[in-house]
């Protein structure tokens, strides 16, 4: 499982040999939500509200 991220503990993961359409697997917890490269709209999966910093 190649991370090439690591962005405030949550890992981007990127497959070679994954399903279309491309995508990147965004990981925090027991969350995963997978994201489409070309659009960044969320293709499966969810990720819960993140609450702002103040």
């Amino acid at each position: 499982m190649p991370t090439v991220k690591t962005i405030d503990n949550i890992k981007i993961d990127i497959y070679s040999r994954d399903h279309p359409p491309p995508h990147f697997h965004a990981k925090f917890a027991e969350f995963e939500e997978l994201i489409e490269i070309e659009t960044l709209e969320t293709y499966a999966g969810k990720y819960p509200k993140c609450r702002e910093k103040r």
